[in-house]
């Protein structure tokens, strides 16, 4: 099993990515080589699990990759895009803030 066998997968992934995804520290062309990159992991992640494991998992900070057993040969594939905000407050600066009286 090598990333061209979810080729059609990665494919609609990037079709996604370029038409819905406002990404502003990966381009298309960077998110298609990270992808690439993540579904290597993934594989190998799958193909090293532990047994009684069912998932080989992949991610980084906008992409996470999921391989997950199935009953057929090919295992089933999953890509998420996570939704993140630059503008989202993080806990460590709410948390820092003096409480308002």
């Amino acid at each position: 099993m090598t990333a061209d066998t979810f080729q059609a997968e990665m494919a609609q992934a990037l079709k996604s990515y370029d038409r819905h995804i406002v990404c502003l520290e990966k381009t298309p062309a960077e998110a298609k080589t990270a992808l690439r990159s993540l579904m290597e992991k993934a594989i190998v992640a799958y193909e090293t699990r532990a047994p009684g494991l069912r998932h080989g998992i992949a991610l980084d900070r906008y992409i996470t990759i999921i391989l997950s057993q199935s009953d057929g040969e090919q295992p089933l594939c999953a890509i998420y895009f996570n939704l993140h905000t630059p503008y989202h407050k993080r806990l460590t600066e709410s948390a820092s803030r003096p409480a308002k009286p």
